[in-house]
């Protein structure tokens, strides 16, 4: 079993910067990649971005490509996401997900592991 523990949500304005950090212990050693999910009120969880374990591979949904920055320590198990020029739409919780297996990094249903998650409000 691995646990996913989330920090580092808020409230801020758009425009500002977020980094939101999820930490990884337990089973580590067999985790292939690690991912952002997020859920916004009424829509259905989506994609953000994910990372490979090994030879860190990303993989960002189009809609944060150009603004949130994912990175991993694998010293400290720790997956990082740097958020900047955040916007209204960015509003939702957040979810660290971790995956055994290889396979489409933006499929949720492909993650073993989930955080409880954590609230990110962008206001105008």
């Amino acid at each position: 079993q691995v646990q996913l523990v989330e920090s580092g949500g808020g409230l801020v304005e758009a425009g500002d910067s977020l980094r939101l950090s999820c930490v990884a212990s337990g089973r580590t050693f067999r985790l292939y990649a690690m991912g952002w999910f997020r859920q916004a009120p009424g829509k259905e969880r989506e994609f953000v971005a994910a990372i490979t374990w090994i030879g860190g591979s990303i993989h960002y949904a189009d809609s944060v490509e150009d603004r949130f920055t994912i990175s991993r320590d694998n010293a400290k198990n720790t997956v990082t996401l740097q958020m900047n020029s955040l916007k209204p739409d960015d509003t939702a919780v957040y979810y660290c997900a971790a995956r055994n297996g290889g396979g489409y990094l933006y499929i949720g249903t492909q993650y073993d592991y989930w955080g409880q998650g954590t609230q990110v409000t962008v206001s105008s």
